[in-house]
């Protein structure tokens, strides 16, 4: 039974999904006008885990995320820059799905973008749905959406109309409105400014209502999860509400989760700080990808996250700890009957890690089943208990989890025995024998700084040296180190 916490009730309710079997999730995508920051890539690392929670559990899941593509940056950027829209988003958009890539989060099964034609019709049906029923208005060109006449206003965000203040981006727009709480489902054209010819009449969607017609457009009226960060609450997952459910009369969604901010060492994110970081910023500082999803992943996502180097740190150092124990199993050779310990280690870790998962997504919890395993293995193989099935099974019970859950690539690691005579052949593998035989000589020259020297180009490669008593193994645990 997975448990999530909804936002709109304010406490953890039991998933039941509209559809058995099947999940509709919505995750509010990129606004597209720069490139994706960290703090971006914790929330979409958070929906990740969800959708991978969801799919192992046997779930069906249908996934859409938004590309917002025109809004006041975008167009402000590609005026500055002379470009059409399309232009100037399409290398942000590109960006954006490289480096999901590089973190190894799922792909969503549609993208759409709200510049397209199928999703400006879609707006343009509820804008005209909302004319016909009283609750939005026209003024000067544009079209509103008086909040005063839906009641419901405010459920989500727990937020009283009296309480709403202009100032945010859904709110006081440059454009004129009989109230200051209402906000814009259409925008008058402008100069200067894209515009679509509709049935409404000329200009361009407001920043809200593209999400309640995409997800329509895939999920129909109603849908079971809606993803964002807490940032998105309000007003923009509040007005996502307020235009869907007063067009189509009923539920709009029935659990909304929401994923809290990153800030770094404790203050928010901000270029004029210097504390602004992309992904390939981080990247440049040494950190491998695994390294960077794992540290997104291992904080609870309702749980503010400090991105701070010694954050980095300890999640090179749990990973490390996976992988050290990997490569242990594998210089696990000896055959006999298997330890009966080790079934009972795997079954009770794996049901530890899941509980935690279907628990709200208790990542801290779920890890902490996997490095209990890991140390009590390790007491059992010290002592020489272990065979090479128990190696086996306590691998693949590994890989299992990474390959369905944590994704951090850990069938990477691959161990190599070093060739006593220096190894045979050419590439990349001699050339690491070869520094492993220099290393060899300088200890037996008892020239020790010139080993520890090699030991270190080798780690900067990539490559973990280790000194056993069947001689040296060395593993490949990830891309160089700078």
């Amino acid at each position: 039974m997975i448990r999530l916490h909804n936002t709109l009730s304010g406490r953890a309710e039991e998933f039941v999904p509209i559809e058995p079997g099947r999940v509709k999730l919505y995750t509010c995508g990129p606004t597209v006008y720069d490139y994706p920051h960290i703090g971006n890539w914790r929330s979409y690392v958070f929906e990740d885990l969800l959708k991978r929670v969801l799919l192992y559990r046997g779930f069906r899941v249908l996934h859409v995320m938004n590309i917002t593509d025109v809004d006041d940056k975008t167009i402000k950027g590609a005026n500055l820059k002379g470009l059409s829209l399309q232009e100037y988003t399409k290398p942000f958009i590109e960006s954006f799905q490289a480096e999901r890539e590089t973190l190894s989060i799922l792909a969503a099964d549609h993208y759409p973008r709200a510049t397209d034609p199928e999703n400006i019709r879609g707006m343009v049906e509820i804008i005209k749905v909302l004319l016909g029923k009283g609750i939005a208005y026209r003024k000067d060109g544009s079209i509103y959406f008086a909040i005063d006449r839906f009641p419901a206003y405010g459920r989500l965000s727990k937020i009283a109309l009296e309480d709403r203040r202009p100032g945010s981006r859904g709110g006081a727009d440059e454009y004129e409105k009989e109230s200051v709480h209402d906000f814009a489902l259409w925008k008058a054209p402008k100069e200067g400014e894209p515009s679509w010819d509709t049935e409404i009449g000329p200009g361009r969607p407001g920043w809200h209502i593209e999400c309640s017609a995409m997800s329509a457009r895939y999920f129909g009226p109603a849908f079971d999860i809606h993803c964002g960060g807490v940032d998105n609450i309000f007003p923009h997952h509040e007005n996502e509400i307020a235009q869907s459910e007063a067009a189509n009369g009923v539920k709009f969604v029935n659990y909304w989760v929401h994923g809290h901010h990153l800030v770094v060492d404790g203050e928010k994110m901000a270029k004029s700080k210097g504390n602004f970081y992309r992904l390939s910023d981080v990247l440049a500082m040494g950190y491998d990808a695994a390294e960077i999803r794992f540290l997104l992943l291992s904080t609870h996502y309702r749980k503010m996250l400090d991105f701070t180097e010694g954050a980095l740190r300890q999640a090179r150092a749990s990973l490390e700890r996976i992988r050290n124990f990997l490569v242990d199993l594998a210089g696990i050779t000896s055959d006999g009957p298997p330890h009966p310990e080790v079934a009972r280690l795997i079954d009770s870790s794996r049901t530890g890690f899941i509980e935690a998962l279907e628990d709200d997504l208790n990542i801290s919890e779920a890890l902490a089943s996997i490095f209990t395993l890991i140390k009590k293995a390790n007491v059992l193989k010290d002592k020489g208990r272990l065979v090479r099935k128990d190696a086996e099974d306590l691998r693949a019970f590994i890989l299992l989890v990474d390959q369905s859950i944590l994704s951090v690539n850990l069938a990477s690691v691959t161990v190599h025995a070093a060739a006593s005579d220096g190894g045979s052949g050419g590439g990349a593998e001699a050339d690491i024998e070869k520094k492993i035989d220099a290393r060899q000589k300088a200890r037996a020259d008892k020239d020790f700084k010139r080993a520890d020297e090699i030991r270190q180009e080798l780690l900067q490669a990539g490559i973990v040296l280790e000194d056993t008593k069947e001689g040296i193994r060395w593993k490949r645990v990830g891309p160089p180190k700078s």
